[in-house]
């Protein structure tokens, strides 16, 4: 069953420029792993340093290889400082009932 994924970030605001940088690099992988059906990047018209990225994914299995990609080898360590809180992750399914 297909997932999407959301990830909320909010940087500082002097690092948007940074960030928009690592995010155009680190894209190019997430949207040519295994399973990635697709990545759009919103960003608040109110304030630029807050993102949602809305992912979606073939099936948990591939939103958790994908998970585990970026907590090891994939991990994007330049992010970390650009950050003005943690990230916000959550996962979402079709209800076709509604």
């Amino acid at each position: 069953m297909p997932i999407t994924a959301t990830l909320e970030l909010k940087f500082k605001p002097e690092s948007v420029d940074a960030a928009r940088d690592i995010f155009t690099r680190e894209l190019k992988a997430t949207r040519a792993f295994d399973g990635c059906l697709g990545v759009e990047v919103l960003v608040d018209a109110a304030d630029p340093a807050r993102w949602l990225l809305i992912e979606k994914w073939e099936s948990e299995e591939h939103d958790a290889a994908y998970r585990t990609f970026r907590a090891g080898p994939g991990a994007i360590t330049d992010l970390g400082p650009l950050l003005a809180g943690a990230p916000t992750l959550a996962k979402y399914t079709v209800d076709d009932s509604v």
